[in-house]
């Protein structure tokens, strides 16, 4: 435990961080899953969901809680995963 009173603050403003960055991370892998699952079904809306999920993606990583590299990274594959699975 620290003893300096900044450091107890900076402790308290990173576990705040921490959590609401966990959360939005699990959003994506649910929205994620949920694009993947529809796409696998032939669902009509997994354009709808697609779209969506990159929005949060995008959002996420305005926000920094994830790097823009690795959002691009994301989301090309989930759109190349989503056409696969469409096409074939």
């Amino acid at each position: 435990m620290a003893n300096i009173k900044s450091q107890i603050k900076r402790n308290r403003q990173n576990e705040k961080r921490r959590q609401a960055n966990r959360s939005v991370r699990a959003e994506l892998r649910t929205r994620t899953r949920a694009v993947l699952e529809a796409a696998e079904t032939g669902g009509d809306d997994v354009d709808e969901m697609l779209q969506s999920a990159i929005k949060r993606i995008d959002k996420a990583a305005s926000k920094g809680v994830m790097h823009k590299n690795t959002a691009a990274r994301t989301k090309s594959r989930l759109t190349a995963r989503v056409r696969s699975m469409q096409s074939s």
